[in-house]
């Protein structure tokens, strides 16, 4: 092996986060998810009122959005930032999901007729989670107008999501490791 071979060896280990930080990483991805999903479990969305519904999906928007910028920034920052970016996602991504199933299960409440049947937590999750994935199994189903447009707006969000939140982490990942690298090995985002 030459010293060449072994010195990009050591590069790409020097790459690699290492098992504790993998480790690390994975409990405080479970961690959030269980906090953030008992949070919306024990919320008492049914005795919400118009309001207070609105202001919740206004108030957790806004937060998503700060949440992904926080989010972004620690990732450029991060010595390891691809693994930054997948639990930036996998935080970002459920937090999203629960605000828009605890507007659903709040607006069952305040109008019954505002969806096909009741709407349990369980069922808004799997609503949202039906609308997110774009499966939409037609089981449960928006009757009002007003929910159709909360679940117009979740789609329309979700296609923002799909695009441009991740090419924002994908990017905030590059930006991540041309930092790591140095400035002489650093390519601006125009040259791709």
């Amino acid at each position: 092996m030459t010293a060449r071979a072994g010195s990009a060896g050591q590069d790409q280990a020097a790459a690699r986060p290492p098992v504790s930080r993998l480790v690390w990483t994975i409990v405080r991805v479970v961690g959030s998810i269980v906090a953030i999903g008992a949070l919306y479990y024990v919320l008492p969305l049914d005795h919400s009122s118009t309001s207070l519904t609105v202001a919740m999906l206004v108030i957790g928007l806004v937060g998503f959005v700060v949440l992904v910028a926080l989010q972004v920034g620690g990732i450029v920052r991060s010595r390891y930032p691809a693994l930054r970016a997948v639990e930036s996602l996998a935080t970002s991504v459920p937090f999203f999901l629960l605000l828009f199933a605890a507007t659903y299960v709040a607006l069952a409440n305040l109008v019954p007729a505002s969806f096909g049947e009741h709407l349990t937590h369980t069922d808004g999750l799997y609503f949202t989670v039906t609308i997110f994935s774009t499966v939409g199994f037609g089981d449960i189903t928006a009757k009002t107008e007003t929910a159709r447009l909360v679940v117009t707006g979740q789609m329309l969000t979700d296609l923002i999501i799909y695009g441009v939140a991740i090419k924002v982490f994908v990017r905030a990942v590059r930006r991540g490791q041309q930092r790591k690298a140095g400035p002489d090995s650093s390519q601006s985002d125009d040259d791709e």
